[in-house]
């Protein structure tokens, strides 16, 4: 595409043919004001605040740059008095009918606008008929449940069913996109639909927050790309938008591509997948799901976490509010024979760094575990634990508890339990609970179909040989390390790892020894 050379406010600018004035000043930094442009719509002029005055040789005009495209040898004054004065006009216009638009009082104030000459028709209006939001509605997301109706100075955006929210109009999805555009808060999703908008919850933060379509899973995912979710992504819903494709200026956006089977041959396998967390809110004792104040482990490690929900900040679900009284309650699902038999082995360890984290975030803080057993088998272990008795504030009590009601006044749970030692019926009450669920090696057995191994009666990858082959499947050639093969906690998982490396390193060498690749 050729280009063309034009000057702006003095400046010598090259643009190619079909950019607009306004494009072309702000490639050099100079910011025309507007109120109906976006990068990804279609421009409109609608506002007139990009209003710019242009020169060919002693004539000028006033011409709106979001829409008028660059030529050879033009010349544009951004901020001559000319245009200076139109735009003072039309910020008087824009108070008339929108005196309350924070945007345009800010624009008023930097233009030295006092107050309108005008008649203001509506003082709670919003709108100036920007046209944004009809636009991406119709441009963007493909569906067109949003539009302009009337003329002069009757008209308005509306959509079919203004005043009818009881009608159940399936155009609208929901999305927020016209929301999200306009200028001066004007459109309000609860007035468009009577649809609600369905966050995305995100994955990594147990749920405590919503992400975008296009995310990166984790800070320290591998590899750190971001993905794309197909079912959430608007273009896949409608096969319109594509607004990020346009955005991303490495031009990395594909929505051609598709999943790929990749085979290798190789001489042995890992198998490292992992543990999962048990679903627990088929346990109704513990009130999970229905009691606000009542969390699980990993919601409280994402909420003490600094690049969590709440950058760090503890807060109680149901009020926002810093808990100085919590409860954690261990063997959730585990050690159960209706559940979980075996002991998740990290959750007593995991509970006292978690009461540790809370004392440091707030000092104070008084933790309360509830343990069946103390389970502290690593070097120093019950050392830790003493340690968070003895400066952090925590109170080991040795009881299952059998069930948790809501206190109506405060919604702090309150937790009923039998006490092991004395055998008595105690209640507690706290302003935080949280439930140590169980956790379970993260595989399927259609995944140990395909590799052709067996799983033990808990899920676990089956060992055959525990004390001469603890590394080895039912197959040979396949190794297994981590939660994958049994309860364990970090430390041991890196010790298996460097195990099931060295048995991978002597099966190879055996195969090579005996002429395979």
């Amino acid at each position: 595409m050729d280009e063309v050379t034009l000057e702006i406010d003095g400046e010598e600018v090259k643009a190619k043919e079909g950019t607009t004035i306004l494009e072309a000043a702000r490639s050099i930094g100079i910011d025309i004001p507007t109120l109906c442009y976006h990068r990804a719509l279609t421009p409109y002029g609608g506002c007139r605040l990009c209003t710019v005055e242009i020169f060919r040789g002693r004539r000028s005009r006033l011409v709106t740059s979001c829409v008028y495209p660059v030529e050879e040898g033009l010349v544009v004054k951004t901020n001559s008095d000319t245009v200076i004065r139109d735009r003072k006009m039309l910020i008087e216009l824009m108070l008339a009918r929108a005196p309350k638009a924070k945007v345009i009082q800010d624009l008023a104030k930097e233009y030295g606008v006092e107050k309108t000459r005008f008649k203001i028709e509506d003082p709670e209006n919003l709108c100036i008929l920007c046209g944004l939001c009809t636009r991406v509605c119709e441009e963007r997301i493909g569906v067109s449940a949003i539009n302009f109706v009337g003329r002069g100075v009757e008209r308005k955006v509306q959509t079919p069913f203004q005043g009818t929210l009881d009608v159940n109009f399936d155009v609208c999805i929901a999305c927020g996109s016209c929301a999200s555009v306009c200028p001066t808060g004007a459109i309000k999703l609860e007035d468009i639909t009577p649809k609600k908008p369905i966050p995305i919850l995100s994955e990594f933060d147990m749920g405590l927050d919503s992400r975008a379509p296009i995310y990166i899973p984790f800070a320290q995912a591998i590899p750190n790309v971001a993905t794309l979710d197909r079912e959430k992504c608007v273009h896949f819903a409608t096969g319109k938008c594509k607004i990020c494709e346009e955005f991303c200026e490495a031009k990395a956006i594909d929505f051609e591509q598709e999943d790929e089977i990749v085979e290798v041959e190789v001489g042995a396998i890992i198998l490292a997948s992992g543990l999962g967390l048990y679903d627990i809110s088929s346990l109704a004792e513990y009130g999970y799901g229905k009691i606000k104040n009542v969390i699980t482990a990993m919601e409280f490690e994402r909420l003490t976490a600094a690049s969590g929900p709440t950058m760090g900040a503890l807060k109680r679900p149901s009020d926002g509010k810093l808990p100085v009284n919590i409860a954690f309650i261990q063997c959730v699902g585990s050690r159960d024979f209706r559940n979980k038999a075996y002991c998740s082995s990290v959750c007593c360890m995991h509970a006292t760094k978690e009461a540790m984290l809370a004392f440091e975030h707030h000092p104070g803080t008084k933790s309360t575990i509830f343990y069946m057993d103390m389970r502290a088998v690593g070097k120093r272990f019950q050392e830790y634990v003493a340690r968070a008795k003895k400066d952090y504030n925590a109170t080991y009590i040795r009881a299952r508890p059998g069930r948790i009601e809501v206190n109506a006044e405060n919604d702090n749970p309150i937790i009923w339990y039998e006490e092991t030692t004395s055998g008595e019926i105690k209640s507690f009450e706290a302003e935080l609970v949280v439930l140590a669920q169980a956790m379970v090696p993260q595989i399927t057995q259609d995944l140990a179909g395909i590799l052709g191994i067996e799983l033990d009666e808990n899920g676990f990858v089956e060992v055959p040989d525990k004390l001469l082959q603890p590394l080895d499947t039912t197959r040979l050639g396949i190794f297994a390390c981590g939660y994958v093969h049994s309860p364990r906690d970090i430390p041991d998982s890196v010790t298996q790892a460097s195990g099931a490396a060295g048995r991978t390193a002597e099966e190879i060498a055996s195969l090579r020894s005996q002429g395979g690749k």
